[in-house]
């Protein structure tokens, strides 16, 4: 009688068991559990890409320090957001237009369209 007794109450304990997973696995199904789930992963996701993009920002930023100090280029406090001050201009020699070179005939490539 015990024998009984006892597997009766184990195959009820083992059935509770069961409907429960089965119920918890059920609801975790749902058009809303399964959204809710998708919203977290996207949150969690844009935190990732957020701590991406920032780790990119500093290594992008501090690259350009380095090459900066490299290439001898310094922050000027008066410009306005840190913009890089660029040596000056070169001085290029200009080119003279001598008239006398050109033929008298000139070619429009224009002209046949």
């Amino acid at each position: 009688m015990f024998r009984r007794a006892f597997w009766f109450t184990a195959g009820a304990a083992a059935g509770v068991w069961a409907t429960t997973k089965v119920n918890r696995q059920l609801k975790k199904l749902t058009p809303e559990s399964l959204a809710a789930q998708a919203a977290d992963k996207a949150v969690e996701a844009g935190h990732r890409l957020k701590d991406f993009a920032l780790d990119v920002k500093a290594g992008m930023s501090q690259r350009e320090d380095e090459l900066n100090d490299a290439l001898g280029l310094h922050q000027d406090p008066d410009r306005p957001d840190n913009v890089t001050a660029l040596p000056g201009p070169r001085r290029l020699r200009a080119i003279q237009n001598d008239k006398t070179t050109h033929s008298k005939f000139s070619y429009d490539r224009n002209e046949d369209h």
